[in-house]
Formats: structure tokens, sequence, C-alpha cells
């Protein structure tokens, strides 16, 4: 991840992948349930779902047969005489036919006898009234309208005048619908739904009059679930709708039928199941006439016939339920085709048992859980250990750039970051950013001489570690304002380079690094530094020169490492200016001349 606190926005850090192996028992049961889940997941859909299986959608016919009679009694007036009128409706009388899986049952009307074709006034709302004949346009066509109007004004009844229209006469009066329903007993109909299917593709032809079909059973959702005899009644308490309110107004209710076929021969299924919904708008209340938003379902149709030799019609209009057969469903067989793309695209889930414990290891490795969770939750102490997970997983790296650069005091636990340009300034009045000192590796110790290596200790004698003094010593005449040890020197690069070495070993006043036990033998020892070097390259042979040269680089990189601790950081390290003279003294270069810090990138 690269470190972006110092870069705009548009440069954020950019998360790229590390495998580590985390040798961890709950940590590897964990991943293992994970797996193990997903495995059972994997079978379990493709068992459920039939995900082996090839599956095709189906091609449907369907054929309605409805049969019932309804009694209806109405009153007419007649000679200005109420009279009650019963009538039977039949099949022929209630059902009409309709374009494509539906059909229709008549459950309420309105009827307007005796018309015929002539003039007549129209029928009395707010766009028919007038007063004179200036109100009405001859050959006026209103959509609206009942007719083609003449310019007369005339008298509908009483006071009441209209336009003249030229119409079937006398015009349909605007009404509501009769309540209750004229046919409440159609509620008792039933209706027989014959649906063939066929799926071409796998060469497989049903339908849903089973062979052993009984034509006196009535649909029951739990008792009798494959009868395609349907009792209307039925149908609308399956939707939890009242068929008397229904009725009056009409709707439209639609029939599911799904068929979900399993065409293997040794689990061969194919039933078809039945649903049922109401379709049309129940929420609306506009009931006014002609309004678009008007519940129900209505429409007009005539009945003619010839009286003295003149054409007469009955006009009727209709209210009703429309059913709709919706049949939909896909009929399955076993495929190697099929199996074979859902096992290649199911083995991606098992990778995500890596990516949940890496969730874990980010979330319980967070600033949040460390500040307010593990200090006042002891079950939760656990998973502190997801720190050190998450450490070792997430590597910080810094962009290598040119002005990067790390400092190390003998007298600060921290390593500082400079990357910055200096411009003029020595690098030892930089304040930086604070890293934390990489853990030190001592395994390469073992690499260096016997004779480097502890002294056998004297029984019954103490040992002894020699320490730098925090006192500040005497500074000498020519040592530099920033030297802080009193051992730095000037720089001999360039002006506009100088203060990239214009460091000191130490923050603040105190003895000299140069001076301890571990730079001697670390840093300055011929004998180490040889044995290092022969230790890269065993058939290395020297002369005077390049041998200074080689141990004078080799003395750099053995400090760098042993104060910077990582490679990464070792790489852009600064020595300070008392440690450099001191390994240059040690291995002159024999014209004095020295390059200083170079940046490897």
């Amino acid at each position: 991840m690269l470190a972006g606190d110092q870069f705009p926005l548009i440069c954020q850090p950019v998360k790229i992948t590390k495998v580590i192996e985390i040798q961890s028992t709950w940590i590897r049961t964990l991943k293992n349930l994970f797996t193990v889940g997903i495995f059972v997941y994997i079978c379990f859909a493709l068992v459920s779902d039939k995900l082996y299986q090839w599956k095709e959608p189906l091609i449907s016919s369907v054929h309605t047969k409805v049969k019932g009679v309804a009694e209806v009694r109405e009153e007419i007036l007649e000679n200005g005489i109420k009279k009650e009128v019963q009538r039977v409706f039949d099949t022929a009388d209630y059902t009409f036919h309709l374009q494509g899986n539906s059909f229709f049952v008549m459950t309420n009307f309105l009827e307007t006898e005796g018309q015929t074709q002539g003039l007549c006034p129209e029928h009395p709302d707010r766009r028919t009234l007038c007063s004179s004949d200036r109100n009405c346009k001859n050959g006026w066509m209103d959509p609206q309208s009942k007719g083609i109007q003449t310019g007369r004004c005339i008298v509908y009844k009483g006071n009441q005048k209209t336009c003249e229209v030229s119409a079937w006469c006398p015009t349909e009066a605007t009404k509501e619908a009769p309540r209750p329903a004229l046919l409440t007993s159609a509620e008792n109909f039933t209706v027989l739904i014959k649906n063939n299917i066929d799926f071409p593709g796998h060469n497989y032809t049903t339908r849903n009059v089973l062979p052993d079909f009984n034509i006196s059973c009535t649909f029951h959702k739990i008792q009798n679930p494959l009868c395609p005899i349907f009792r209307l009644g039925d149908i609308f308490r399956e939707t939890g709708d009242n068929f008397s309110e229904m009725a009056i107004q009409g709707g439209i209710m639609g029939i599911e039928i799904y068929w979900d076929c399993n065409l293997d021969s040794w689990s061969h299924h194919c039933r078809p199941k039945y649903s049922f919904r109401r379709l049309d708008d129940r929420t609306t209340n506009d009931s006014s006439y002609m309004s678009p938003r008007s519940p129900g379902y209505n429409f007009r149709y005539a009945k003619y016939y010839k009286e003295n030799n003149v054409e007469k019609r009955t006009l009727i209009k209709v209210f009703g339920i429309r059913f709709d057969i919706l049949v939909f469903g896909t009929g399955g067989k076993l495929d190697v085709i099929q199996l074979i793309v859902y096992i290649g695209s199911t083995l991606s889930y098992f990778g995500l048992a890596t990516v949940f414990i890496d969730f874990l290891i980010n979330t319980y490795s967070s600033k949040c859980c460390r500040s307010h969770v593990y200090p006042y939750c002891k079950c939760c102490a656990c998973c502190a250990v997801n720190e050190y997970y998450y450490m070792k997983k997430c590597e910080s790296i810094v962009e290598p750039k040119p002005t990067l650069k790390y400092v190390s005091f003998v007298d600060e636990l921290h390593i500082r970051r400079v990357d910055q340009q200096l411009l003029g300034r020595s690098l030892q009045d930089v304040k930086g950013e604070k890293v934390p000192r990489p853990l030190m590796d001592f395994t390469d110790l073992s690499r260096l001489p016997l004779s480097l290596q502890d002294p056998t200790p004297i029984p019954g004698q103490p040992e002894q570690i020699q320490l730098l003094s925090a006192e500040a010593t005497p500074r000498p005449g020519n040592s530099p304002g920033w030297c802080q040890c009193g051992n730095c020197l000037p720089s001999q690069l360039p002006e506009r380079r100088r203060s990239l070495e214009e460091l000191c070993c130490r923050k603040k006043p105190g003895t000299c690094i140069t001076t301890s036990e571990p730079f001697g033998k670390l840093v300055l020892s011929r004998r180490a530094l040889q044995f290092l070097l022969l230790y890269q390259e065993p058939l290395l042979v020297l002369d005077v020169e390049s041998t200074n040269r080689r141990l004078r680089h080799c003395a750099y990189r053995c400090y760098t490492t042993w104060r910077f601790g990582s490679q990464d950081l070792a790489d852009f390290g600064i020595l300070p200016s008392c440690c450099r003279w001191r390994i240059r003294r040690e291995f002159p270069k024999s014209d004095g001349q020295y390059s200083g810090f170079k940046s490897p990138y």
C-alpha cells in the first residue's frame, strides 16, 4: 500500500494483493467451516433448483367452457305500472368470447329498449343542456355524444332543453349500475380450463386434464389442487375479494397456471399449479361517468330486430368480470454442458472464504477496535491477534522519489522520514515524520567471524557493556553549528547538495556513536567487512584501491542496516557526517574526493 498522506486526493494509496499463510488453528477452522458452508450451499442449490438441467420455456394453448344458469328479477315500467319480470340467463346469454386466453362473464347490465334511427333530444348533462338554438351547432360530433347535432334546441322533459341529435332514439340515459348486481348467482358458475403445453426442445407434450379426470370435481387448493374445474366464487375467495361487490361494476381477474416440469426419467414430474390474482385497480374511488379512472370493466353491445318493418335495437351496457388465463413455466432435463458451466461458475465462490478471513482481520485490527473495544471488552481480547496478522499482510511502501530520505538519531527510538526538498536547510534541522523502527534481524550476526562472537564468560565476574554517555562532550572549534556530537565535519559537496550531508548522529548534544563498541565491531572491523564481501563473492580478488572502495561501501551498508533495520529504509538512509567521515578515514580514497549519497532509484 502506498503511503498517501502527502499526496493530493487524486493520488490516494493503491492496494494490491499480498499473499500470506497464517498458521492459526482458529482461523483455519473458521475458513474450513466457511468453505464447507459454501460447498453445502452449492450442492443444495444444484439439487433444489435443478441447475444441472437445460430448461426450456413452454408453448401453450387454452380452451375454456363456462357452465351455470342464473335467474334475474328486474322491475319494468309498463303503462305507468311497475312490474317484476323474471328472466333466466344461460351460458349463451352471459358469456362472451374474447381474443387470447380470456373469457368474460356478465354480472350486471343496463338496457335501453326500442331504439330506432331518428331525431331526438340528447340526454341532459352539462355538455348537452341548452337555452336556444345558438347553443347547438349543426353537424357537431362530440366523441362523448350519442349522435350528430342538428343545430336545434328542443325540450327534453319539463323545463329541460337539450340539443337535438340524429341518433338511435331514445338516447341512452346516464345511470349507475344496479345494486345489488342482477346476476349475483354467477358466483356459483363453474369454468373448465383445458390447457395443452409443449416443450419442442425436449419433444414432450402434456395437458392439465389428467386421464383419470373426474368431471364432478371442483378445484380446492388443498383437497383437490389438480382439478381444472373452478367455481368463480372460490377464485375470489382465494384473492380475498368479495364477488358480490365486484359484480356490480365488474373487474379483471387473473388465473395463473404455472408448470415446473422435471423431465428426467428418474424423477419425472410435470403437473400444473394454479394461483389467482386481481389485475384491475381496486383502490380507485372515481366512479364518474366516462372517467378513464372509473373502476370495473364494462362494454356495450346491441340486439337488433324489426317491428312493423322498422329496424329497432336494444342497447345493453354490460358489466362483468374478465378472466385472463396466464400460462408460464419451464421444462428441464439433465444436460452435461449445463452442469459443467454451473460447476465452473461456482468455483469462484470458494474464494469467498479467504475474502471473509481477510475482512475479519481488517475489521478487528482497525483503530476503532484497538481504542474502543479491546480495552473494555475482555471477551474480544483474543481478537487483538488480528492486528499482528494485519501488520504481516499489509506493508506500507513509500514511493521512491528523489526527495525521499530516512534519518536515524542514536538518542531517539524512532526513525524520521523526510520527503521534501531541503531548499538550503540542514538535514539536521528538518523535523520529518516519525516512523516506527523495524525489529532487528539478528540472524545475520551468525555470518560474522568467530572472533566477533561473545567471549566465554568468567565465572564470578559480572558482564560489562559499553554505554553511550548522555552528557555533552566539549565541541571542537572546527565543528559545524548543526553538529551535536563534536565529530562532524563540513561537507565537500557542491553548495546545492551540501545540506544533504549536514546531519549528526544525535538530535541533542551527547557522545558520538562512532565511539561505541558496536560501531567499531559492526562497521569498522576490517576482518568482518572482508568476511561479508567474501560471503557474497567467494572468488573475489581485490587490489589496494578497489579493496578500500568495497570495504568503505560495505561499511556504509553495515551502518544503515544496523541503524535502520529494514532494507527498504536502509536504501534511503542518510549517514551522519561523523559516521561518514569516520568510515572514510578508516578506508580512504586516494584522491580524497567522495561523491556522497546517491538515490538507488
